[in-house]
């Protein structure tokens, strides 16, 4: 019987010894590769999303909460903000500006956010088309690849989007003029692709509308008879070279967005200084997202540094709980490998045995904390789709779980070293004198 096939028998031998360093072994292997995994997309998505943008300008707030609503659209807008007060922003001859992008938010469909903005967008974060057109017609959509496949939407599909950004049947705008799927975009692995993109006009004119027909200003948004509900689709189209631009956001200088996205053309002095400009001399507030985002890191990097130390101690103990199992089994197993060695087993052998035993034990532990860490982080992965419409999977395998796999085994062979060598010390004599 080769060596493999004999450790194998021994461990199984007392299999509540074994189940229980396996486990506690698995909990501490699990736990470092789910942090991995966890840590991998978190920052993968975060990084796809800056979309090299150096600031974000929208109303008074929280900083952290105006990125993670107008970059990330995973939290709600901290207000809107005048046209009126952003002109100097969108003037095509600005010294400091290479491009800004507004965005109006506020409503969704099925809990996907509908997104009022300008094709500049899309070249943001490299999006193109993968059939149909971009949005040129009020009341058109294009939708990102996720919300595509989710709700099962195609070209030319119709729907009512909802007043807010939270799936709510209740908050349907049912009497506003519908929205018309006219464009799909390719996958980007980005934000992009859970968003409903239109023109800022389209989210305007729903609100106009609802304000209408209940006879109040939702949203601040004033409202005014501009008869939607009395004409079809084809009623609020514009020629393809009318598509929304910023000279249009100009011309309708009495409305509100939510807020503008800045890239600069280059990183001096002025530019740099322009979020401390915005936010001590106007009522409108500038965040830069990496700063942003770095501190949010910050935060997070607490609780993963407090969890993988949790991990670490638990694998120390787990190969301890190695170290203990094969010290005791080597205890009861001396007659035994006295005989073998009567029998012609070299020391190296029983050296290699015990060994070999705790590798073993190591491995079945690697093994299931791997399957507990990527299932864990597919089921979370299901929670973070439902709540936020990002895309985490558990079925994504890293190169440091190599680095995590060669570390098991090592603490395995770590453990048994001590029994190994007491294996290798055994007097025969002495040992079947004693019986």
């Amino acid at each position: 019987m080769n060596i493999i096939k004999l450790s194998w028998k021994n461990i199984v031998f007392k299999p509540w010894s074994l189940v229980l360093s396996m486990v506690l072994f698995g909990l501490g292997i699990g736990l470092i590769i789910f942090l991995f995994l966890l840590n991998n997309q978190l920052q993968d998505k975060f990084d796809k999303n800056l979309a090299e943008i150096d600031l974000v300008v929208g109303a008074k707030g929280s900083p952290l909460q105006l990125i993670l609503c107008n970059m990330y659209h995973v939290d709600a807008p901290t207000g809107n903000i005048p046209i009126q007060s952003i002109k100097p922003f969108l003037n095509p001859n600005h010294p400091l500006i290479k491009n800004v992008v507004p965005l109006s938010l506020g409503d969704s469909y099925n809990g996907y956010r509908i997104v009022g903005t300008t094709f500049d967008f899309l070249d943001l974060y490299n999006a193109e088309l993968d059939r149909g057109e971009h949005w040129y017609h009020d009341f058109d959509v294009v939708i990102g690849s996720n919300v595509a496949k989710t709700l099962g939407l195609k070209i030319g599909d119709e729907f009512q989007s909802s007043h807010g950004l939270i799936e709510d049947p209740n908050l349907v705008h049912d009497d506003a003029h519908g929205f018309k799927v006219i464009g799909v975009l390719k996958s980007t692995g980005s934000v992009i692709d859970q968003l409903i993109l239109t023109s800022p006009k389209s989210i305007w004119d729903v609100h106009d509308h609802q304000g209408e027909t209940t006879d109040s200003t939702e949203d601040g948004h004033e409202g005014h008879d501009h008869a939607a509900d009395d004409h079809d689709h084809s009623d609020h189209q514009h020629s393809a070279e009318e598509a929304f631009t910023n000279a249009d956001l100009l011309e309708n200088s009495e409305r509100d967005i939510t807020s503008l996205l800045i890239k600069f053309k280059g990183r001096n002095y002025q530019a740099l200084n322009m979020q401390r400009s915005i936010n001590e001399n106007t009522d409108m507030q500038a965040a830069t997202p990496a700063i942003e985002i770095n501190r949010l890191y910050s935060l997070m990097g607490v609780g993963l540094d407090a969890l993988r130390a949790i991990a670490i101690l638990i694998s120390f103990v787990s190969g301890l709980s190695i170290f203990i199992s094969l010290y005791n089994s080597l205890k009861e197993r001396k007659y035994e490998l006295a005989l073998m060695r009567v029998m012609g087993s070299s020391q190296a052998k029983l050296f290699s045995l015990i060994t070999m035993e705790g590798v073993l034990l190591a491995l079945l532990g690697f093994i299931f904390g791997f399957l507990l860490a990527h299932g864990g982080m597919e089921l979370m992965s299901e929670v973070m789709r439902e709540k936020y419409r990002y895309n985490f999977s558990g079925w994504i395998f890293l190169k440091e779980e190599l680095w995590v796999f060669l570390g098991a085994l090592i603490v395995g062979l770590i453990a048994s070293l001590i029994p190994a060598w007491a294996a290798y010390r055994t007097d025969i004599a002495n040992t079947l004198a004693d019986g």
